[in-house]
């Protein structure tokens, strides 16, 4: 299987390796990493690798993914593989955080940061041989994203966020008694069946799960999917939750990271539900305006899993990011770009690009004689 090994740390009297299981989809120059939130795993990010790829069927090879390539190797390939090529196509690689899935768990939260998971998602673009990438996180994905965008500003076509807040206190829901009851309900739930209840609620509107879809509601069909999906997977351990969960609760971006972000050249969107009750849409406004001009603020109708309640129009914000980022769009001109035209005017962008390059005057090189 695909994994990576990222870190090392001491347990008793050996050292021990961390380990990332990871799954890369689809092929092209253009490189997307996705870093998925708290308790979730890889395939949470299955309707925007359909989006982005056209198919949810891995591309990675068991033999030679398992095994790691050299520094002399991942070099000759990030030669290559740059991120930002303009050849068709897209290359998504979608990976288990560090703490859930069938990546490492450790055995206490001081293993668990924000910062020391951006590392980690660094060191899994060196063992790809990915020297850049569109980097998109939902949730404590994305601050894991801002880490890394801090850390390694370098290595970022672009900075896609989902759901985001700044962590800490930012973290704490809107306390109400829909709010109080869905905690203790989180806090008891011991099987798949409980789990899936109280996941349901936080992460999808009221109006959505209640939809009807033929002959039943879309809650009863997402329900049978949870409980599968959580029964495969297995429940988070007790570890590897506290783990996460202190990441999210001691994140915080500097005033320094802040303007490293905001002036390393690269486009931002802030993507958001509007009726998120786990991360609320102010803090991610704030958030998106602390990074102007390279942040563009999208709010969409939805709640905390926003990028499943409303995948197509999810998908299309991410596109116009990559999109523009190869057009080489200035973030001025970006923020300032209305929502709903956000397509329209990208497309127009590179249409005028080219336009200019057709009419650029040609220099020619004086005769020697």
């Amino acid at each position: 299987m695909p994994y990576c090994e990222v870190d090392r740390y001491q347990s008793g009297d050996k050292w021990e390796g961390v380990r990332l299981f990871y799954r890369r989809y689809g092929r092209g120059a253009t490189k997307v990493l996705l870093v998925v939130g708290l308790a979730g795993t890889h395939d949470s990010w299955g309707l925007q690798i359909k989006g982005l790829t056209g198919s949810v069927e891995p591309t990675d090879e068991d033999s030679a993914a398992a095994t790691p390539r050299t520094d002399e190797e991942a070099g000759a390939a990030a030669a290559v593989d740059d991120g930002e090529g303009e050849g068709p196509g897209i290359e998504v690689c979608a990976f288990d955080n560090r703490g859930v899935g069938r990546s490492s768990i450790l055995p206490h939260k001081s293993y668990y940061s924000t910062a020391i998971m951006a590392r980690d998602a660094l060191a899994l673009m060196d063992h790809l041989g990915w020297k850049k990438a569109h980097v998109f996180g939902h949730s404590m994905g994305a601050m894991i994203s801002c880490k890394l965008a801090a850390i390694a500003p370098h290595r970022l076509c672009s900075l896609g966020l989902l759901n985001v807040t700044g962590g800490g206190l930012e973290c704490l829901p809107k306390v109400d008694g829909q709010m109080l009851s869905l905690a203790f309900r989180f806090l008891r739930a011991k099987t798949p069946e409980e789990r899936a209840h109280v996941d349901l609620e936080t992460h999808y509107t009221k109006e959505y799960l209640d939809e009807k879809l033929e002959s039943c509601t879309r809650r009863a069909i997402l329900y049978k999917e949870y409980v599968k999906n959580i029964s495969a997977s297995g429940m988070q351990s007790s570890c590897g939750f506290e783990g996460q969960v202190n990441a999210c609760w001691t994140h915080k971006l500097t005033t320094k990271e802040l303007d490293t972000i905001r002036g390393a050249g690269f486009l931002v969107s802030v993507i958001h539900g509007r009726s998120d009750i786990i991360a609320q849409l102010c803090h991610a406004k704030r958030l998106a305006d602390r990074l102007l001009p390279a942040a563009r603020m999208v709010d969409l109708q939805g709640a905390h899993l926003v990028s499943h309640e409303r995948p197509e129009e999810v998908n299309n914000a991410m596109m116009d990011l990559i999109k523009a980022t190869k057009s080489a769009m200035k973030p001025h001109e970006w923020s300032s770009q209305p929502e709903n035209t956000s397509g329209l005017i990208v497309m127009g962008f590179e249409h005028m690009r080219n336009i200019v390059r057709v009419m650029k005057p040609v220099r020619v090189a004086a005769i020697e004689s």
